[in-house]
Parts: structure tokens; sequence; C-alpha cells
């Protein structure tokens, strides 16, 4: 240490040191990283504490852990929000993904021959049907985060949109929700009978699984499969599966409550955008705290993506929503329109959103696109 006097400067560094100090796996990684910042920083003057920190999440090397977030103040977290969603422009980051997205799905699928012509047509029909992409991207953005690329995260994304597509094409069915509509278009079992539309859904699926498996570069095994298995688990009785029989079940009963229309939605909507951002981290590099923290984001934006839908049922018109609107009033579902009323599902999806952002709070400006996807989900029109 330097025995000169006592510079304002260093006095920042002394603080700066007191706080890295009370997260001791912090300490040694950080001062690699910022030293070069140190030597620049003795020229200016009383650098705030929260911007040193900002800069130090946005290193392209490993980020802290946030097992226990605790180190990251209240105002630092407000102030890192607040800033991210006046700088970060939604709209161009989603143009940016649309296309490499739009080129995997549509590569995915191919027919080998004659005899697979008609179900690869019924799979790339519903696949390639528009939509927001959101679970493909959130994946993407998770990598990102921590320094992934697209080549190890792409195949897991496509596998995403087909796992969500089959669930489209399943619930569209006339023994489930029995819709004819389906972003603008007829729905898959209208085009091509209930008998393919269902094998379509069935391939889609099966192919999501072998897609990872076969395609993913420059990740280790022992993370694809743990990708293969949060995808597999996405889909079953505590996923996909289990939500949509619990949702049928609760069809024009009058005692179903808040706590059973969490469980229903964590499941059915929840689980795959929360695959979706673990996956993403996981491909990414992440570490098993950093994973947790992703989850819990994607669990809220989860439960307010189906707040906001219950909300547009009730609110936007069929040519808006690409869908039949006011579907769950006619099917006398249970919505949280239903159970909270109009006002009280606008806030309740306002509070999962801000929930969301608190827990990406530790990564600073590395998690704009996800906050920006949070508030996208509550504010958008179809």
């Amino acid at each position: 240490p330097e025995t000169t006097a006592t510079t304002p400067a260093k006095n920042e560094h002394s603080r700066l040191y007191r706080t890295a100090a009370r997260a001791p796996t912090l300490r040694v990684d950080y001062f690699k990283r910022t030293s070069p910042f140190l030597l620049h920083w003795r020229n200016m003057v009383r650098l705030a504490l929260t911007a040193a920190f900002m800069l130090a999440a946005a290193s392209n090397t490993a980020a802290f852990t946030p097992a226990t977030p605790s180190f990251v103040s209240s105002k630092l977290a407000a102030t890192s929000l607040a800033s991210t969603s006046t700088s970060f422009n939604l709209d161009e980051y989603l143009l940016s993904k649309k296309g490499p997205v739009e080129k995997a799905l549509d590569d995915s699928v191919q027919s080998i021959g004659p005899q697979t012509e008609k179900v690869c047509e019924s799979m790339k029909y519903s696949l390639m049907a528009g939509g927001k992409r959101i679970r493909p991207v959130l994946c993407i953005a998770a990598c990102e985060m921590f320094g992934g690329t697209y080549e190890q995260c792409m195949p897991t994304a496509v596998a995403l949109e087909m796992i969500h597509t089959m669930s489209l094409i399943h619930d569209d069915l006339p023994s489930m929700d029995n819709d004819d509509l389906r972003r603008g278009k007829p729905t898959n079992h209208v085009v091509y009978g209930e008998d393919i539309a269902i094998l379509a859904g069935d391939a889609l699926l099966s192919t999501s699984f072998e897609h990872v498996a076969r395609h993913t570069e420059n990740v280790t095994p022992e993370r694809v499969l743990d990708v293969i298995a949060r995808l597999g688990k996405s889909v079953g009785a505590v996923g996909l599966a289990g939500g949509q029989v619990m949702d049928l079940e609760c069809e024009a009963k009058t005692d179903v409550t808040l706590d059973d229309l969490r469980w229903i939605h964590t499941h059915k909507t929840a689980t795959l955008l929360q695959v979706a951002v673990a996956a993403g981290a996981i491909l990414g590099g992440a570490t098993p705290e950093e994973v947790e923290a992703c989850e819990k984001y994607a669990l809220d934006i989860g439960l307010a993506f189906q707040v906001a839908d219950d909300i547009l049922d009730v609110t936007a018109s069929t040519e808006d929503l690409g869908k039949t609107a006011a579907k769950d009033l006619a099917a006398d579902k249970t919505t949280y329109v239903k159970l909270m009323g109009l006002d009280g599902a606008k806030e309740e999806a306002r509070r999962l959103t801000d929930e969301a952002k608190e827990a990406l709070a530790p990564f600073g400006d590395r998690a704009a696109p996800l906050l920006g996807i949070a508030d996208y989900i509550i504010e958008r029109k179809n």
C-alpha cells in the first residue's frame, strides 16, 4: 500500500474495499477485474459507489453469485432498474433476434421424403405461424447475460418454441379448448384434421429433445443434460399437462380459489417460461445461485403473462388478439379477472412484474433485455 497522504480518491477506494470485504466471494475477483479502472480513477473526483458496482456487473468476466443479494441496496436496485428502463430499446432488441430465431425454426423441421411430407407440413404450419417468440428470446437473453452465444442456446430456444407450439395445437383441439383461430389463422386441426394435428404436436414435442441433444455446441454434457431434464419436466404432471388437467377440471366450478388458479398457471404457463430463462442461464455458464435468481424472475413474469392474457380476453377484440376473444368467459373458466376484478388483475400483473425485476437487480445492466421483456409482457396488446 502507498503511504502518501490520503486523498478523496483513496477515501472512495477504502469505502469500496470495505463494501467488497463484506462479500468475501467477490473480493479477489473484483480487484482483479477493476485494477486497470482504479489507475484511471485516481484522476477522477469521488465516483459514486453505485457506479463502481454497475461497471463491475457489466464486465464480460465472471460475475458475482447472487445467492443472498443482501449486499445490493434497495437504492442501488432502484437506480439500476430506472436507468435500464430509460436507456434500453426493447423493440430494437427483439427485432435483432427475430431473423436468427425464425431461420433456426424454419430449418428445424425438414421432410426427408414423401412419407413425412404431411406431418412435417402440419408441424411447420403451426411452428411458423408467427407469434411473439417470447420463449426463445428469453432463453437467448439469459444466455447472453452470462456471456453465452447463439450457438450455445439457439437449439434450446428452438426446442422451447416447439414445445410451446405443441401445447397450442393440443389446446385448440375440440376435446380441449375447441378453438378454430390461432395467431389470426385457422387452427391446425381445422386445416389438417384432428388426427394429423395430434400427431404433429407429438412430433414437435419429441423433436424438441432431439434438437437440443443433437445440435447444442460448446456446452458441457452435464449442462446439456440438465436443460433436457428441465424441458421434460416442464411438460409433465408438474408442468403443462398437469396444469391443463387442473384447468379443465376447474371449468364452471364456483369454489375455485386464487391459490388453485396460481397452481394452474404456475404449471400450465409459467413453467415453460421458467425453463426458458433457466436453460439460457445454464447454457451461458451461470452458477446454481444465479440460475435460482433467474427462475424467480421467470416464475413472476410467467404468472404476470397469464394475468395479462386474462385481461386481454375481456378487453381486446378477436382481430387484435389473433384468436377468439372472450373465450374464457364463454367457457366459464376461472380467471384472474373473474376472481380479482379487472382493476385487481391489473394491480396483480404490475406487482408480479415489479417482483420479477427485483430478482434481477444483482445483474445490473446486463439484465436490461429481461427487464424490458417483463414490462412488455403486461403492456402487450395481443
